[in-house]
């Protein structure tokens, strides 16, 4: 939907903007600049009409609304004048009431349960704000603007849908009849600069030994696993793993939605795309992954298997693909190779288990398990390596762990990384390779 189309549906819905709470049309008495913005509003629909730049866009509806004012609104004050350009901005530039706590570097997720009710995770905790929308059709309004520009689409036939900002905000958004309470949108936010490893060391997910190890686990081209629940910070241990690889060698990254924040210049970001009108037309990750492999990649990145697609993965880590990365969940290390062999049998081969068993201790070298704790936290609990098979079972054995200690008087967790003691399997690999590592990290 174009910008002029969608500005004309707001004017006649009578949208009420604010960046703050929005007001409805029958609680006047509550916002005494509601006529004028919507005047304002409806001077700039004629006004913005061939522009599609969004700095054009924002630098034009400013201008237009300080014009107005000067015009108009001789009566505000500073503040006021500040405050009514803020909100206009937001709704017809931004995302609404959402656009501040998007720009809250402090929030690292927002959850839109309905127009009325949004919470945030802030430092880690869930809390309401006192944010709201209008109404269904408002929040509506808002998702067809996030979906659009990207070739998405959301309505009764395709309720739910995957999209992403321009900043690589990872975007889910679920309508009625599937959702009872209203639309909803839930946004993982990224950081506007990308996190390094000397970040996660300073959050606490991991330490310095650990951070050495994985790198050079990285360089080294093992294949590399990251396992861990929804929310427990896959994705971002993901793209600090992926800085390590060498910046001459060629990456292709599959992603449902592209997100990760590679920094190498030989980078090829593919993307899913969803079935059309039709029901036709889907390309699925499995469909990328086997693509891939025609590539000539040196690093095949995978967002995160899901399906059948794990088989092809493993495929390509088994036929020359070392230093492959990828994500899945799982609440161990052990459970993360349980659900591999789901996925592989959701491929449609009839496999033996034990079959499939061997190609995933073949292909996987390490398992980083990452969790979020109960103060909200993230931290890496398990790196473990993956020794080969014992006769049915693959062998485990983990190089770092994290115990816990329980909560302090804060509710914070108490807890201490450490090393186990043994020397990985993986060094001989890791010394062939060129990279090697000191032996004082281990202890």
């Amino acid at each position: 939907m174009s910008l002029l189309k969608r500005l004309e549906k707001e004017k006649g819905n009578k949208i009420i903007i604010g960046a703050g709470e929005v007001k409805s049309q029958t609680d006047k008495n509550q916002d005494p600049h509601e006529q004028f913005k919507a005047k304002v509003h409806e001077e700039i629909i004629g006004e913005v009409d061939n522009i599609t730049s969004g700095v054009e866009m924002g630098s034009k509806v400013e201008e237009l609304v300080n014009t107005i004012l000067d015009r108009d609104g001789a009566h505000f004050t500073r503040l006021e004048r500040q405050k009514i350009t803020a909100e206009i901005l937001d709704e017809v530039v931004g995302l609404g009431p959402i656009e501040q706590l998007l720009k809250d570097e402090q929030i690292s997720e927002i959850m839109v349960n309905g127009p009325k009710n949004i919470y945030v995770e802030r430092n880690g905790k869930i809390e309401q704000v006192n944010f709201t929308f209008r109404d269904n059709e408002h929040v509506l309004h808002i998702i067809d603007k996030i979906v659009s520009p990207i070739g998405r689409r959301i309505d009764e036939a395709m309720p739910m849908v995957d999209a992403r900002l321009p900043d690589g905000s990872r975007v889910n958004a679920i309508i009625p009849p599937l959702s009872l309470v209203g639309p909803v949108i839930t946004i993982r936010k990224f950081f506007r600069d990308p996190l390094t490893i000397q970040d996660l060391i300073r959050f606490g997910t991991l330490t310095p030994k650990m951070a050495t190890f994985l790198e050079a686990c990285v360089k080294g081209r093992l294949n590399i696993v990251i396992s861990g629940g929804t929310g427990s910070g896959k994705t971002s241990t993901l793209n600090v793993l992926s800085s390590f690889i060498p910046g001459n060698e060629r990456i292709v990254t599959i992603e449902d939605s592209a997100e990760l924040q590679l920094r190498q210049e030989h980078v090829i970001t593919l993307e899913t795309r969803p079935p059309n009108i039709e029901g036709k037309g889907a390309i699925t990750i499995r469909d990328l992954v086997r693509n891939s492999l025609r590539m000539r990649p040196e690093r095949i990145v995978v967002g995160e298997v899901r399906a059948g697609e794990a088989l092809d993965m493993l495929q390509a880590m088994n036929t020359g693909h070392d230093g492959s990365l990828t994500t899945g969940h799982a609440n161990s290390s052990r459970d993360i190779l349980s659900r591999l062999e789901t996925m592989v049998l959701m491929a449609g081969m009839d496999l033996p288990v034990r079959a499939i068993r061997e190609q995933m201790a073949s292909a996987i070298d390490l398992i980083v398990q990452q969790a979020r704790l109960r103060d909200g936290s993230r931290k890496i609990i398990n790196i473990t390596e993956v020794l080969g098979m014992e006769g049915d079972v693959i062998t485990l054995q983990d190089v770092f762990e994290f115990e816990g200690e329980g909560l302090d008087e804060r509710g914070k967790l108490k807890g201490h990384f450490k090393a186990t003691g043994v020397r990985p399997k993986c060094m001989d690999k890791l010394l062939m390779a060129g990279v090697a590592i000191p032996e004082d990290v281990f202890f």
